[in-house]
């Protein structure tokens, strides 16, 4: 194995990981930074305020999402798996 294989491979790794967790932090940016906003114009100051909503909407982006997040790892996955041999090497 060499190192410019391991350095491909790191690199599709981490690409996927970045592809696939993009849109859900994305999501929970925007929802944190209206939420801030909206406390700063009611001042109100309740710490759930901020949490409960991320929470949800989060896990609602991961359920709508599960189908192409799971496209993705399975495609990372055969694509790894095809290069065994080439790793045993």
């Amino acid at each position: 194995m060499t190192e410019e294989l391991v350095i491909e491979i790191l690199k599709e790794v981490f690409y996927t990981t970045f592809l696939i967790l993009l849109p859900i932090l994305g999501v929970a940016l925007v929802v944190g930074i209206a939420i801030s906003i909206f406390q700063a114009a009611t001042s109100i100051q309740e710490m759930t305020l901020t949490f409960v909503p991320k929470i949800l909407v989060t896990t609602v982006v991961i359920i709508f999402m599960f189908p192409w997040i799971l496209d993705k790892m399975i495609a990372i996955t055969h694509k790894l798996f095809s290069m065994f041999n080439t790793v045993i090497k």
